[in-house]
C-alpha cells in the first residue's frame, strides 16, 4: 500500500522573491523540507531575509517565483484564514488591537466559536506557563513595555495551537531570565505536541538552546541547512559578526 503520509509537513520549492522596484532578490532560489515537530532556528545578519521568509509562511506576502506547500498542499489552494490557524507568525512587533490583555488573548478563540470555559482554560494555561502576571491582563498595549507585549503576543499565538509557530526574534525585548523561560517553554512543547516551530533570532546562545536545525541565510540565499549537533557555533558567531561588517561596509 502505498503511503499518505506526507514526505514533509512544510516545503519549500525554489522559492524567490523580487523587490516591488527593480530586480533586487529579497530571497534566491530558496528550497527546504520540514518534517513535524522540527525547531528551526533561522540565523543570518541583519537583511538577509529571515523575516521575509516568515512573512512568505504565514502568506503576508507571496513568493515572485517558486511554490510552498503545508503536507503536500500548495498553500495557494489553501484559503487564507484556513491556512493562518495552522501556520501562525508573531512578528517582533506584534499588536493587541487595542485590547486589554485579556481580551486580546480571547478574541482569536472567540473567532474559533470555542465556549467561555475553554476560553478561560485555554489563556490561564499559557499565562501560567509564560509566567505573565495578574496585573498585566487588565492592561492595554501602551501600558507594556515592549518585552511584556512580545511575551502576550507569543501567548495569544500559543493559544491557537498551531501546527506551524513561526516566531521573528521572540527574545530580542526580554530579559535573559523571560528569555531563557520562553525557550525551556517552547522547546517543551514542540516535544510534548510535535509543534514546528520555525524561530530567527540573532541571540545564538539561546537558538544553540532551542533548535534541532539551523537554516543560515545571507542576501536572500540560503548558504547552510545543518543539523544542529553538527554545528560550529563559535565559528558561526564569528561568520555573522563578519557579514554583519561587510554589510555596514557596503551601506556606509
Amino acid at each position: 500500500m502505498v503511503s499518505t503520509v506526507p514526505s514533509a509537513q512544510l516545503r519549500l520549492d525554489q522559492v524567490s522573491v523580487t523587490a516591488s522596484v527593480g530586480l533586487h532578490y529579497l530571497l534566491k532560489d530558496i528550497s527546504f523540507e520540514i518534517k513535524t515537530g522540527e525547531r528551526v532556528a533561522l540565523v543570518g545578519p541583519s537583511g538577509a531575509g529571515k523575516t521575509t521568509l516568515l512573512r512568505l509562511l504565514n502568506r503576508l506576502s507571496e513568493p515572485t517565483q517558486g511554490a510552498i506547500y503545508l503536507e503536500d498542499r500548495a498553500y495557494r489552494q489553501i484559503p487564507t484564514i484556513e491556512l493562518r490557524r495552522q501556520v501562525t507568525l508573531v512578528l517582533q512587533e506584534s499588536k493587541l488591537l487595542g485590547m486589554p490583555v485579556r481580551d486580546a488573548l480571547a478574541y482569536p478563540l472567540k473567532l474559533q466559536g470555542m465556549s467561555a470555559q475553554a476560553i478561560t482554560e485555554r489563556i490561564l494555561t499559557w499565562v501560567e506557563r509564560l509566567h505573565i502576571p495578574n496585573e498585566w491582563l487588565g492592561r492595554t498595549e501602551v501600558q507594556l513595555s515592549a518585552g511584556q507585549r512580545q511575551i502576550v503576543a507569543i501567548a495569544r499565538a500559543l493559544t491557537l495551537q498551531p501546527k506551524i509557530l513561526l516566531l521573528d526574534e521572540p527574545t530580542s525585548a526580554l530579559d535573559a531570565g523571560r528569555g531563557a523561560n520562553l525557550i525551556t517553554t517552547l522547546t517543551e512543547l514542540a516535544e510534548a505536541t510535535q509543534t514546528t516551530i520555525l524561530m530567527a533570532n540573532h541571540q545564538l546562545d539561546l537558538a544553540k538552546e532551542f533548535c534541532t536545525r539551523t537554516l543560515y541565510l545571507q542576501q536572500g540565499e540560503l548558504i547552510k541547512d545543518m543539523p544542529a549537533q553538527e554545528i560550529d557555533w563559535v565559528q558561526l558567531r564569528q561568520t555573522l559578526i563578519q557579514a554583519e561588517a561587510k554589510e555596514a561596509q557596503e551601506w556606509s
